[in-house]
């Protein structure tokens, strides 16, 4: 198996060659999973994470809850991990400094930390704090910065969307951080504006309403994440199915899209 700075060495590489796609995973079986069928890395989604641990999305999530999930995830994997951790779960700069450390020494390559609607300045400052931590300790992390301008609207659409998120992007590079995360932005001409003013590496949320992967490629875009909708369809799936089996029991029909259990097993025989 790689060292960990070998597999933080590949995540920044990823960003730099075509398009990295993200499936994101929300526990330590997703995660093993999404692997196996050929992702080049694994990403949590940190509302997936939390519905699994019995919580809400939006900073709910206890810190110590995340450790355990983080470690059960980084065992199973060979393949880098960056890991949403919302906020930072704190407005407190060291804390959240504290808390990226110990995930890069769980195995974590990168994380994805959010603005929210509060004050850009704040997110600078969470940024800076990591970067000097990581140094100080020795260690890398990819530290992709996610703005909520198209998200929580926090600027009219269009060109003022666009202009507000470039002056973030810029506070956010100065402050440390490798990537830019924009989710919410579908738009051709707004995808492109952004790539290349940003002077970093664009992350798009999965949209149906996005262009294709080549088009994606050629406007700039450098990573696509399927945030929490992997998990929401799961969650639809079972929801069916439980429905059918607790109205239909024994006359309920196999389902086709089912993994048999040897298949199941034998996938985390070896991890």
């Amino acid at each position: 198996m790689s060292t960990l700075s070998e597999r933080t060495a590949l995540f920044r590489q990823l960003h730099a060659d075509g398009l990295l796609l993200l499936a994101n995973a929300w526990d330590a079986g997703t995660a093993r999973l999404i692997e196996s069928l050929g992702a080049r890395a694994c990403a949590t989604t940190s509302a997936g994470l939390a519905w699994a641990q019995g919580h809400a999305d939006g900073d709910h999530l206890p810190v110590s809850r995340l450790f355990d999930s983080v470690a059960t995830i980084a065992r199973v994997l060979h393949t880098p991990l960056t890991v949403d951790i919302e906020g930072g779960y704190s407005d407190q700069p060291d804390t959240v400094a504290d808390t990226v450390l110990r995930l890069v020494q769980q195995g974590v390559s990168g994380i994805n930390l959010e603005d929210g609607s509060g004050d850009p300045g704040l997110l600078c400052d969470k940024i800076s704090r990591i970067r000097a931590r990581c140094r100080d300790a020795g260690v890398d992390v990819f530290i992709n910065a996610r703005t909520d301008v198209y998200l929580r609207r926090l600027a009219p659409a269009g060109a003022d969307s666009v202009r507000e998120t470039l002056q973030r992007a810029a506070r956010y590079r100065q402050a440390g951080a490798d990537g830019l995360f924009v989710p919410g932005v579908v738009e051709e001409s707004e995808i492109a504006a952004i790539a290349d003013a940003a002077e970093l590496p664009l992350n798009l949320l999965w949209r149906a309403a996005l262009p294709d992967r080549t088009r994606l490629l050629r406007l700039g875009v450098r990573r696509l994440s399927a945030g929490s909708a992997l998990a929401e369809s799961a969650a639809g799936h079972l929801r069916a199915r439980t429905q059918a089996f607790l109205g239909e029991g024994p006359g309920l029909a196999a389902d086709p899209q089912a993994m048999g259990y040897g298949e199941l097993n034998a996938l985390f025989a070896s991890a």
